[in-house]
């Protein structure tokens, strides 16, 4: 069972992506540019926040509930008085963030960033909204690492958003492969979840398809490098693209899993990924936890 677990796993531990500005994202920086009357998406407001982190607007802070801001990030502090000290520690030239992917569900935004945060990341960022405030954040940060063995990035890849009646489907379709082949390792019921070798890989160290999976898995099995899901704490999701949030271990180290899949025709295309190793609790700034 450790081996299926390894399998799949490494799938989504090798997969980070993206590059470009994704069509609805770009409709939402000309929607800002429009009147001041017009209300803006909780997605929009997302992006503005995490952008003002590179352009300097002060705007978006009035996004975030000053009496209520729940951090799950545990570098930082609790509230605005944490998102505060970081700003004021900002490095010289300051933060960058480019947004490449975001999407909207229900009360919560998920993101997909390129960051200079304290140095070169990626990230995906999750957001709960309360009355058109934000009132919590969790995050996944990882390295920017170099392309596969297929080219690619992890940030490149598909961006458009379709099949929004297929939300909820694509979510309990994606979370159901989740429970069966990583948490529960059934790798024999691969099959049921991905159209055969059509498979789009971001993660820097895995090529495309299950074929490239499958190399990169044998080598991880070699090296005795194990991974496994023991929880899974969210799954949101907009159309074709679901981001899961899970809790488990890599490498014996305790890990957050950020798992971004996009489904087509009824089954896993493409997938990006962070993985982040959970800090000690002796060096958390807040108590929130990671999840």
């Amino acid at each position: 069972m450790r081996s299926l677990i390894l399998f799949i796993a490494t799938a989504t531990l090798f997969m980070m992506s993206c590059g470009n500005n994704q069509s609805n994202i770009s409709n939402q920086k000309n929607d800002k540019k429009m009147s001041s009357t017009t209300e803006l998406s909780n997605k929009q407001k997302a992006v503005a926040v995490l952008e003002s982190l590179e352009n300097g607007d002060k705007t978006p802070i009035s996004y975030i509930n000053p009496n209520k801001y729940i951090q799950h990030n545990l570098a930082v502090g609790d509230g605005l008085a944490g998102f505060g000290a970081v700003l004021q520690h900002a490095p010289e030239g300051g933060f960058k963030a480019k947004v490449v992917r975001a999407f909207e569900d229900g009360d919560f935004v998920f993101t997909h960033t390129i960051y200079d945060f304290f140095g070169p990341k990626i990230g995906f960022d999750l957001f709960r909204f309360e009355g058109g405030l934000i009132v919590e954040h969790w995050d996944n940060l990882g390295e920017i690492t170099p392309a596969n063995p297929s080219g690619r990035t992890q940030v490149d890849g598909a961006t458009t958003l379709q099949d929004l009646d297929k939300t909820d489907t694509n979510k309990s379709f994606v979370k159901d492969f989740l429970v069966t082949v990583l948490k529960n390792g059934e790798f024999d019921k691969l099959g049921n979840y991905f159209d055969g070798d059509n498979y789009i890989q971001h993660n820097s160290a895995i090529g495309d398809g299950l074929s490239g999976l499958g190399k990169a898995l044998e080598e991880m099995g070699k090296a005795g490098i194990t991974m496994e899901y023991h929880k899974i704490h969210k799954v949101v999701g907009e159309g074709n693209f679901v981001l899961t949030v899970s809790e488990g271990k890599f490498g014996g180290q305790p890990t957050s899993f950020y798992d971004l899949f996009r489904i087509e025709n009824g089954k896993i295309i493409e997938h990006w990924d962070i993985i982040e190793t959970i800090a000690p609790k002796s060096e958390w700034k807040n108590n929130n936890g990671k999840f």
